[in-house]
């Protein structure tokens, strides 16, 4: 499956944050794995009201 994150864009917004604080590779592969987890569960909750699209209340 294709990476669903910008790395540059987590990058800049950890940077925003915190300019002096990196990001480790290993990070990546974490968020990449609970944004996910996240949309598999708000599919879930949109087909439980019997819905074909996604609404921020399944999140």
């Amino acid at each position: 499956m294709a990476e669903m994150l910008v790395k540059s864009k987590v990058k800049e917004f950890v940077k925003s944050i915190d300019p002096e604080l990196r990001v480790s590779p290993e990070f990546y592969d974490a968020l990449e794995e609970e944004l996910k987890a996240l949309i598999e569960k708000a599919v879930k909750r949109a087909k439980a009201e019997g819905r074909k699209t996604l609404y921020a209340r399944h999140v």
